[in-house]
């Protein structure tokens, strides 16, 4: 059986620090999120830090009224718990690709400084792709550099949703992923499934 092999090839990745356990299968909690801004620095109130903090938490609320006013595009998130500054989104396979039936759950971590800062964002269930290491990080160019305020959430993951059916080879963190992609459909389609069911999947 063919391990997965880390390579940082990326020009555009991060800390490769392990984040929470990657998931089988997700799952989401539909209730509406009850939302609070990321609590202070103890001691002193810093006016210019919640004057910052007000502004990403009512950029947030925005974004999250968006999200839930449009549906139908294989994309969502939510605040997860009682923050408003760390979320959990989805995102559907595209059809006729490798992903296809599978629906991922990711991460995404804001700070005081979004949007001029991008989120770290990461997968939460497993995924074999060549851009997608092995504890979430992924290689896309505008959650690093190429990162704008104008991006959202939503324009977020629906990049993602994109690099999934069209991968940077070029500079991939799972080189046995961008080996085989293009080369050997077969095989790819079912280390795909393998990463998502886990390792007693067909």
């Amino acid at each position: 059986m063919e391990h997965w092999r880390l390579h940082v090839g990326c020009p555009f990745a991060g800390s490769s620090s392990s984040p929470s356990s990657l998931q089988q299968q997700p799952s989401m909690n539909n209730a509406a999120p009850r939302v609070a801004a990321s609590p202070g620095k103890a001691g002193a109130p810093d006016t210019t830090r919640a004057l910052d903090t007000g502004a990403v938490t009512k950029r947030l609320q925005q974004e999250l009224m968006g999200l839930m006013a449009s549906s139908g595009d294989g994309v969502s998130a939510f605040p997860s718990g009682d923050s408003l500054f760390d979320w959990v989104g989805t995102i559907t396979g595209a059809e006729g690709t490798a992903y296809e039936g599978c629906t991922f759950r990711l991460s995404l971590k804001f700070t005081s400084e979004y949007p001029f800062k991008a989120p770290t964002v990461r997968f939460e269930t497993a995924c074999f792709h060549p851009n997608v290491d092995t504890f979430g990080n992924i290689c896309l160019d505008i959650l690093k550099e190429k990162w704008s305020a104008a991006y959202s959430v939503k324009t977020i993951l629906q990049s993602i949703q994109s690099l999934l059916a069209d991968p940077n080879v070029d500079s991939p963190l799972n080189t046995h992923a961008a080996k085989l992609w293009g080369v050997n459909d077969e095989e790819y389609r079912v280390l795909v499934q393998r990463a998502y069911n886990g390792p007693k999947a067909a």
